[in-house]
C-alpha cells in the first residue's frame, strides 16, 4: 500500500511540473493561435537563468528569490521572441509560425551551449525542502510534496487572473474570437505580448522549479515540449484547466505504467492522447472553434506556361547529366536531394492539397524504409522488389492511421497523426529481435548490377521523378480539386454531396505510398535505417522544407526541400552550427512569409513590371 501510495504522489508532482509549462503553452495557443515550438526553449532557458542565480544567491531566500527571478527573465525573454519575431509574421499561416519558433530553438540551444557549456549541471537542493518524510512507511521526498502544493495553487492563480481582472476577461474574449476582440477596439499588439510573457513566465517557473529534481541540460527543451504538447491537445486547446487535468491523467499513469512496462514511458502520453482524441475530437475541455482558424480559399491551379516547362526540362537534362561530371559527392548529394523532395511533396499532398497537417509523416517515410530493410534482410527478396514492398507498408499504415486522423481537423488533427508516428518510434525503438532496436538495420546495399553509383542514382531519379509527376497529375486532378474544396469549405463540399471523408482518406494513403518510395530510396542510399527515420525530428524537417518552400504552390516543397538539405549540408560543417541554420530560417521567414516559391514569384512579377513595354 505505502509503495504505490509513493508512486501516486510521485506522479502528482510531475503532474505539477508538467502543468506549469502545459497552462503556459495553452494560454499562448489560445489566445495568439501559435503552436510555439520555442515554449520548451523557454523552459530549458528558466531552468539555466535559475541555476546561475540560486548557486549565487544565498539561503532559502536567495533561493526562492532565483526561481522568480528565472521565471520573470523568461517572460522578458519570451516578449522579445513576440515582438521582433513572431509580430511580424501573425497575418502568414498559422503553422508557417512553427518554422519560426522552430529557428529560435536553434538559436537557443547555441546560446545556452556557449553561456553555460554542454556538460550537465546538478543544482543545489531546495533549502528546508531537502529532506524525506515517511508516508506509509515510504520515503517520499519534502520538495516534492512542495509541488504537489505549487501545481493548484498556480492553476488557482491563473484563475483569479482570467476571472477577476480585465486583461482575464479579453485574454478569454481572444481565446474565443480574437477578431472580434481586435474589432472592438482592444489593442492586438499589446494583448498578444503580454500573453507571451504570461505563458512564457510559466515556462520559465516550471523549468527553474526542476533545478533540485534533475540535472539541467541541453536536451531539455525537446524533452519537454512533446509531452507539454500532448498534455495541452487531452486538456484542450486553450484550457488551462484541462491541461492540469491532463497533466494529472498522464503523469500518473506513467508512474504505475512503468511498473508493468518499463519501456512504455517512451509512447504512454501519445497512446492516451491517440484515444482521447478518437473519442472526444477536440480534447477533454476544447471546443470545435478551438481546432482550426478560418481558411482563406486559394485561387485555382494554373497550368505551368512553357516558360515554367523548359526550364524544368532543362533541369531534368541537368539531372540525367550529372553522373558525368561527378561520380562522388554530388550524386551522393543529389540522391538526398530527391529523397527530401519527393517526402517534402508527399507531406504537400496532404498539407497544400489537402489541408491536413501532419506532425508525423515522417512514420510513413519510416515504414517504407524498415520495410524494404527487412525484406531484403529477413525475406531474402532482391532489391527492386523490396523497394516495391517499401510504399506497399507505408500505404498501409497510412491506410489505417488514416482512418481515424482524417475525423478530426485542425491542430488536433496534426497531433494524432504525431501519435501515430510517435507509437510506431516507439515499437521500432523497443522491438530490437526484428528492427534491430537503436542499433537499426545495416547492411541494406543496392544489388550488384546497381552498385555503381551512377546506376543508383539514375535509379533514384527515376522514381523519385515519377513520384513528383505522379502529385503533380493527382493536384490538377479532379479528385485534387475535391481535396481543395473541403480545405477550403467542409462544409460546402460535404452540402453538394461530396464524400469528403472517403477523399481526404484516399489522400492520406497516396501520400503516405509516395512517402514511403522517399523512404525505399532512401534506405539503399545509406545502406541502413534507423529508428531516427521514424521520429518527431524528421517530421519536423518534412515541415520545415514545405512551409519555407511556400505551402501555397506545388513548386514550393521541391524549393524549401533543396534549400533545407543544401543549407543543412553546408551548415553543419561550420562552428555553432544551429545558431547559424537558425538565422537563416528566421530570414527566410521574415524576408518571405509565403516561403521561397511565393519571394521568387514575387520577384518575377516585379521584373515583368520593370520591363520596358
Amino acid at each position: 500500500m505505502g509503495f504505490y501510495f509513493a508512486q501516486l504522489l510521485t506522479g502528482l508532482a510531475n503532474a505539477s511540473s508538467l502543468f506549469l509549462i502545459a497552462s503556459g503553452l495553452s494560454i499562448i495557443f489560445g489566445v495568439t493561435r501559435v503552436v510555439n515550438f520555442a515554449h520548451g526553449s523557454l523552459y530549458m532557458l528558466g531552468a539555466y537563468i535559475a541555476y546561475s542565480l540560486v548557486t549565487t544567491l544565498p539561503g532559502v531566500f536567495g533561493f526562492w528569490t532565483g526561481v522568480i527571478l528565472a521565471a520573470v527573465a523568461t517572460a522578458f525573454i519570451g516578449a522579445a521572441i513576440e515582438i521582433l519575431i513572431l509580430r511580424r509574421i501573425y497575418h502568414s499561416p498559422e503553422l508557417f509560425q512553427l518554422v519560426a519558433t522552430f529557428g529560435v530553438v536553434l538559436i537557443v540551444q547555441d546560446a545556452a551551449l556557449a553561456i553555460w557549456g554542454s556538460e550537465d549541471l546538478l543544482g543545489p537542493r531546495a533549502p528546508l525542502l531537502d529532506r524525506a518524510v515517511r508516508i506509509f512507511g515510504e520515503p517520499i521526498p519534502e520538495y516534492d510534496l512542495a509541488l504537489i502544493v505549487i501545481g493548484p495553487v498556480v492553476l488557482g492563480l491563473i484563475w483569479l487572473l482570467f476571472q477577476r481582472t480585465r486583461w482575464g476577461i479579453l485574454v478569454r474574449a481572444a481565446t474565443q474570437d480574437r477578431e472580434m476582440v481586435g474589432a472592438l477596439g482592444v489593442n492586438q499588439h499589446v494583448l498578444f505580448t503580454s500573453t507571451f510573457m504570461v505563458g512564457s513566465f510559466l515556462a520559465g517557473l516550471g523549468g527553474a522549479l526542476q533545478v533540485p529534481r534533475e540535472s539541467v541540460n541541453l536536451l531539455m527543451d525537446l524533452n519537454i515540449i512533446g509531452q507539454a504538447f500532448v498534455v495541452v491537445v487531452i486538456g484542450g486547446m486553450g484550457s488551462v484547466t484541462g491541461a492540469f487535468v491532463a497533466a494529472v491523467i498522464i503523469s500518473v499513469a506513467n508512474a504505475f505504467g512503468v511498473l508493468v512496462w518499463p519501456q512504455i514511458s517512451l509512447i504512454l502520453p501519445f497512446l492516451v492522447m491517440a484515444v482521447v482524441l478518437i473519442v472526444r475530437p477536440y480534447g477533454l475541455f476544447g471546443t470545435p472553434a478551438s481546432a482550426h482558424g478560418a481558411s482563406v480559399p486559394e485561387a485555382p491551379l494554373r497550368a505551368m506556361p512553357p516558360a515554367g516547362i523548359a526550364v524544368a526540362a532543362i533541369v531534368a537534362v541537368g539531372a540525367a547529366l550529372l553522373p558525368l561530371a561527378d561520380d562522388g559527392f554530388l550524386l551522393v548529394l543529389g540522391i538526398d536531394l530527391l529523397v527530401a523532395m519527393l517526402f517534402a511533396a508527399s507531406l504537400h499532398l496532404l498539407m497544400g492539397v489537402g489541408g491536413m497537417v501532419s506532425f508525423g509523416h515522417a512514420a510513413y517515410f519510416g515504414l517504407g524504409a524498415y520495410a524494404a530493410a527487412l525484406a531484403v534482410k529477413s525475406l531474402g527478396l532482391p532489391m527492386l522488389p523490396a523497394m516495391l514492398l517499401g510504399p506497399v507498408a507505408a500505404a498501409f499504415g497510412a491506410m489505417v492511421f488514416g482512418w481515424f486522423c482524417v475525423r478530426l481537423s485542425g491542430v488536433y488533427l496534426a497531433m494524432l497523426t504525431l501519435a501515430a508516428a510517435q507509437i510506431l518510434w516507439g515499437i521500432t525503438f523497443q522491438w530490437q529481435s526484428v528492427t534491430g532496436g537503436d542499433d537499426g538495420i545495416l547492411g541494406v546495399w543496392p544489388a550488384r548490377w546497381a552498385s555503381d553509383r551512377a546506376v543508383y542514382f539514375y535509379i533514384a531519379l527515376a522514381l523519385c521523378g515519377a513520384g513528383l509527376l505522379i502529385i503533380r497529375r493527382i493536384a490538377h486532378s479532379p479528385f485534387g480539386y475535391v481535396l481543395r474544396g473541403g480545405r477550403d469549405s467542409a462544409l460546402r463540399a460535404e452540402a453538394i454531396g461530396i464524400d469528403l471523408k472517403a477523399h481526404q482518406w484516399l489522400g492520406f494513403i497516396l501520400a503516405g505510398a509516395l512517402a514511403g518510395v522517399a523512404g525505399s530510396v532512401f534506405v539503399f542510399s545509406k545502406g541502413s535505417v534507423f529508428p531516427d527515420t521514424l521520429a518527431i525530428g524528421h517530421s519536423v524537417d518534412g515541415l520545415i522544407m514545405v512551409l519555407l518552400g511556400g505551402v501555397q504552390s506545388l513548386l514550393g516543397p521541391l524549393f524549401g526541400a533543396a534549400a533545407f538539405v543544401l543549407i543543412e549540408d553546408w551548415v553543419m560543417r561550420l562552428d555553432h552550427w544551429r545558431a547559424i541554420f537558425g538565422v537563416i530560417i528566421l530570414a527566410i521567414v521574415l524576408l518571405a512569409p509565403d516561403g521561397i516559391a511565393g519571394g521568387v514569384g514575387r520577384l518575377l512579377t516585379l521584373l515583368r513590371l520593370r520591363r520596358p513595354a
